[in-house]
């Protein structure tokens, strides 16, 4: 069972649920493996996987964390099959119909830039050096409709700490793997392809910042992101990047996928704010997954207490 830690984010709480998913069914270093690097990790709690890399392996030594909210899990069937992750397709049910045959082995992630330590990391000895947690967040998408979802991934932090940014670090860019034949979805110019995304250096050093790379105590499915994504609670979905292969940490602000295919509506920060509309709907009311009416939308997601010093003094409507 989940400790539960309550916090004034612990709140129990535009696209309409779709109604098959409505009825529902109730049915990561030893950071070291830096190639070229040599450089020396020190022994760690083991985590990662019980049998083989495949989604739906379970995966060892999973902690559960006090930064999970309270609410009752969406169901495992929603969550797997009602997807944002255009690679595979822009409706909600392409991913999961068209990402399994996505290959997450052999995998690497290349940290770059402003770092004391670049190198390519495998990702089996990013499971292996760092404790895993199983965190339960909302997930609120721009469209308006959200999720909570049982997350299992490795504080941004820790792993930041192990490639040791510089002093002129101040953004953190990442990027998706592009490989038309395994992503059909890349092969129309719906977006600029590979997708990519960036969050501030703080940000992505908070707390709540997790590199996901499970579900529900299991490996992360494809259509949610194998073998590892980004998971910021306090933002929308969009600021979510899946499959990721490169981190890059940058002087100056990057470029967001979004942000660059249409600046007017989907800013650099991308915060859950009700007080900010998207030009085409409202976003002060959201529905969550497997519900019936709507609910109010809570500022930052609901994790205020956590992420909003990080914009005090800033026009939210000027950096949404």
């Amino acid at each position: 069972m989940l400790i539960k830690v309550r916090k004034p984010s612990d709140v129990l709480s535009s696209e309409i649920t779709p109604r098959s998913v409505y009825l529902d069914r109730r049915r990561f270093l030893q950071t070291a493996a830096v190639a070229g690097a040599g450089a020396a990790v020190g022994s760690l709690p083991l985590a990662g996987l019980a049998a083989t890399p495949g989604a739906g392996a379970k995966l060892e030594g999973v902690v559960k964390s006090p930064y999970s909210t309270g609410e009752e899990a969406t169901s495992r069937e929603s969550v797997t099959s009602y997807n944002n992750f255009y690679e595979f397709g822009t409706g909600k049910d392409d991913p999961a119909a068209n990402a399994g045959q996505m290959k997450t082995r052999p995998w690497t992630v290349v940290v770059d830039g402003h770092v004391a330590k670049p190198g390519s990391y495998d990702i089996d000895d990013i499971f292996k050096a760092h404790r895993l947690e199983e965190r339960i967040y909302r997930l609120r998408c721009v469209e308006a409709w959200s999720m909570v979802v049982p997350w299992v991934g490795i504080p941004m932090a820790d792993f930041l700490k192990r490639v040791e940014p510089t002093g002129s670090a101040r953004f953190v860019a990442f990027q998706t793997l592009l490989d038309p034949e395994q992503m059909p979805g890349q092969r129309r110019a719906v977006l600029d392809w590979p997708y990519v995304e960036g969050l501030r250096l703080d940000e992505a050093m908070n707390p709540l910042t997790l590199l996901g790379v499970g579900l529900y105590g299991e490996v992360m499915p494809n259509q949610n992101g194998a073998p590892i994504r980004l998971v910021t609670p306090w933002k929308y979905g969009f600021k979510s990047i899946k499959s990721i292969v490169r981190m890059t940490l940058t002087e100056e602000m990057p470029p967001t996928s979004w942000n660059k295919s249409q600046p007017r509506e989907y800013g650099f920060y991308a915060n859950v704010n009700p007080e900010v509309d998207h030009p085409r709907w409202s976003q002060k009311r959201e529905r969550r997954i497997g519900e019936f009416l709507k609910r109010d939308t809570l500022k930052y997601n609901g994790y205020g207490e956590e992420v909003a010093s990080l914009y005090a003094d800033m026009n939210l409507a000027k950096w949404f």
